[in-house]
């Protein structure tokens, strides 16, 4: 567990990528396998179930530290991390533990979970807490409790993997791709040679495109770009190998059982087929919101009504795999070529072709752009014609050129503190909207402001407080703020009767008063305007 340890307060030190990927490999080069494979699997964002409750955990803090419950509680507010605002209540550390990360996750931390509570306590504060230094207890605090994360991306962890097993990072990032099994086999495995070898259930890593921010007409001959419009669905690939149909998302889950009429269209493509593309709601040749969609994620069970009331199309975008073969490092226009042939064989509705749009120049593109919300997408995809399918979030080859977002003006109601660096500043806020005289909250926001304004708004948080509910105050009605976001749909939870998607502070109006911000039916009326259904020619 010691180097796992090291390893951690090592990239939590720093913020050069070189000096990361040394780190990480020097921890696998050095590391046993069946350690290597356990920080393997945390680093690439792995989890275990939680095993102990946290309000449980925050009790024998408590006990074990003779504290009265409101003051652990005060500090888990403060501090805003329960690792590690146990690590610092603790005190009095151990000598430390040599004891390998792989055993502690067998012989410690995962029978927590067949423990009652008073095993569960003795384990946790006469054994294993006692036993380890104030690191080492500040990284098991966050595997107790499912927050393990470090400053490290996943491509850097293939990229670290790539150089010490010889190969290129595209092909440790496929072998990373859908999950990976903490075992020291699985580990091991991940280092041999590149032969060409496939797992017949692996997805391929996504490519990603960067936002474009400038001109257009800077990235050269519009000739050179193969346009399609930016779906608002699923990514996702289809992979169809031997007799295994699969559905994988960008997430790396595999769910076939949410949508199983694409497996079955994707069952009559032909052996060694992966295809990328947008898995969306669609009904009488319309794509549908968002929002219905959403009723669809996170169901493994789905009832016959659900099915029939929001049946999905996947629209194909790229092929990966054609008659077996990695095509990836085909330009994009070939591949075009070919997923055209392989759709139009298949002849089902239920896969179809994302369809390019054709324009005489920038000027009219951007034109057709402003088109985005009434056909219900997100802008444009600009994909050089030339280009390969490449690994990550790589600049130039592919742009998502978005719609501007949506924009609201609100007043802040509620403030909670932030966490980690931030757990000390009000950072975290409720935005409302005029219902008659009535502020109703319809957003939460945290993201957007400098920090020199966090720190102002922070002093009219503590200044301006009405009420205290735990840690949510509610604040005087005065700051006014404009928010951006991506869509809204209608939702049962909230009082407003709106859910707003990825809302984000865009400037604090210190120009506007709070009877100038808007009203409920604005918002309303945004709704309408998004649901409204498309011209039947936008989607073809």
């Amino acid at each position: 567990m010691k180097r796992f340890v090291d390893l951690f307060f090592e990239l939590d030190a720093t913020t050069r990528t070189n000096a990361k990927v040394a780190a990480l490999r020097r921890y696998f080069e050095g590391t046993p396998p069946a350690d290597a494979a356990w920080g393997l699997y945390f680093l690439t964002g792995g989890k275990l179930r939680r095993l102990v409750n946290s309000t449980q955990l925050r009790a024998w803090i408590a006990e074990r530290t003779g504290l009265p419950d409101w003051i652990v509680d005060e500090c888990y507010q403060s501090v805003g991390d329960l690792a590690e605002t146990m690590a610092l209540l603790l005190g009095d550390p151990g000598a430390g533990t040599e004891e390998p990360l792989h055993r502690m996750i067998a012989e410690r931390l995962r029978p927590l979970g067949e423990l009652d509570k008073e095993e569960q306590r003795k384990r946790l504060l006469l054994d294993t807490w006692e036993r380890l230094d104030d690191r080492q207890r500040l990284v098991w605090n966050k595997l107790i409790t499912g927050g393990f994360r470090v400053g490290v991306q996943k491509t850097l962890v293939a990229r670290a993997l790539a150089e010490l097993a010889g190969v290129d990072r595209s092909v440790m990032s496929h072998r990373l791709m859908g999950g990976f099994e903490a075992t020291p086999e699985a580990f091991t495995a991940l280092l041999v040679p590149d032969e060409g070898e496939a797992d017949p259930a692996r997805p391929y890593p996504f490519f990603l495109a960067h936002p474009l921010a400038g001109d257009p007409e800077d990235l050269g001959a519009l000739d050179d770009w193969q346009i399609e419009w930016k779906w608002d669905g699923i990514r996702a690939q289809v992979v169809r190998r031997a007799d295994l149909t699969l559905v994988w998302t960008r997430g790396e889950e595999l769910v076939p059982e949410r949508y199983p009429e694409l497996v079955a269209a994707a069952a009559e493509l032909p052996p060694g087929t992966v295809l990328d593309g947008e898995i969306l709601g669609w009904r009488d040749g319309t794509v549908l919101p968002f929002g219905e969609l959403q009723k669809r994620i996170g169901r493994k069970a789905l009832g016959k009504q659900l099915l029939a009331d929001v049946p999905v199309r996947l629209l194909a975008y790229d092929l990966l795999e054609h008659g077996g073969d990695d095509v990836r490092a085909l330009p994009q226009a070939e591949r075009r070529e070919r997923l055209a042939q392989v759709v139009e064989a298949l002849g089902d509705a239920r896969i179809g072709l994302s369809p390019l749009v054709e324009a005489p120049n920038w000027s009219a593109l951007a034109a057709l752009r402003e088109q985005s919300r009434e056909r219900r997408v997100e802008g444009f995809m600009l994909k050089r014609r030339d280009a390969p399918y490449g690994t990550g979030r790589a600049k130039g080859p592919w742009w998502k050129w978005k719609v501007d977002p949506f924009s609201a003006d609100m007043v802040l109601i509620y403030a909670q503190k932030g966490h980690g660096r931030r757990s000390n500043l009000y950072t975290d806020y409720t935005f409302g909207v005029w219902r008659g005289d009535e502020l109703l909250p319809v957003a939460k926001a945290y993201s957007g402001l400098t920090d020199a304004e966090i720190k102002r708004v922070d002093r009219f948080v503590r200044d301006h407080t009405r009420e205290s509910f735990g840690p949510v105050r509610t604040v005087d009605p005065e700051l006014v703020f404009e928010l951006h976001f991506e869509g809204l749909n209608e939702s049962r939870r909230h009082k407003s009767g709106l859910a707003l998607r990825f809302p984000r502070m865009a400037r604090w109006r210190e120009d506007k008063r709070p009877a100038d911000a808007d009203r409920l039916e604005t918002l309303a009326a945004m709704l309408h305007s998004a649901r409204s259904d498309p011209n039947e020619d936008a989607v073809s």
